[in-house]
């Protein structure tokens, strides 16, 4: 996946109010139960039906490294369906994202400023309107690269420019060289 869509994931995640099951048996009914049957689960997992009607029973126990990242993934997807979207309601409304990044930023601007691309640590609280964007984005399978120009536009507004306030003659702000991003609520 992406590096910007895992960290809205992440963001999402942390409103969870219970734990994800942990036990491979406990994953596996959770998954049964959502899909409604095993043979969708082994479909999604790539497993047989016989390997996940044996998980649903406890005859095994320990899946394999791969099954268990693969299992503990499908189940955070659908964990907690309406608390996930409650906390992205409330972040597209009234409360908005903060993102914390480390990356190489630049900007466009008129002849004689210092527009010099240099690598930039930010802690930045955007408004509703961009976590909403950011989220129906998402939601919609944008990729990697149209997360990365929303959240440009985003710091642009809000660090750049500071609502206004200054820089007004900027016109673009690059957003490259992403080194870590993390969202929270």
């Amino acid at each position: 996946m992406s590096m910007f869509g895992d960290g809205l994931d992440k963001a999402v995640q942390k409103a969870f109010t219970r734990p994800i099951p942990k036990s491979a048996g406990a994953q596996m009914r959770y998954l049964v139960k959502q899909l409604k049957g095993t043979k969708a689960v082994a479909q999604m997992l790539r497993i047989s039906q016989r390997t996940v009607e044996r998980y649903v029973k406890d005859q095994i126990k320990k899946p394999r490294r791969d099954l268990a990242a693969r299992m503990e993934t499908e189940v955070k997807k659908r964990w907690q369906p309406h608390i996930r979207d409650k906390a992205k309601k409330t972040a597209a409304t009234t409360g908005g994202i903060v993102i914390d990044t480390r990356a190489r930023l630049g900007y466009t601007a008129p002849i004689g400023t210092t527009d010099q691309d240099r690598i930039r640590h930010l802690t930045v609280a955007l408004p509703p309107q961009y976590a909403a964007r950011l989220f129906d984005a998402h939601e919609q399978g944008a990729a990697d690269q149209q997360l990365q120009q929303i959240a440009a536009e985003a710091l642009k507004e809000v660090y750049f420019q500071d609502g206004g306030r200054r820089a007004g003659s900027l016109e673009e702000v690059r957003f490259t060289d992403v080194q870590h991003i993390d969202f929270d609520l």
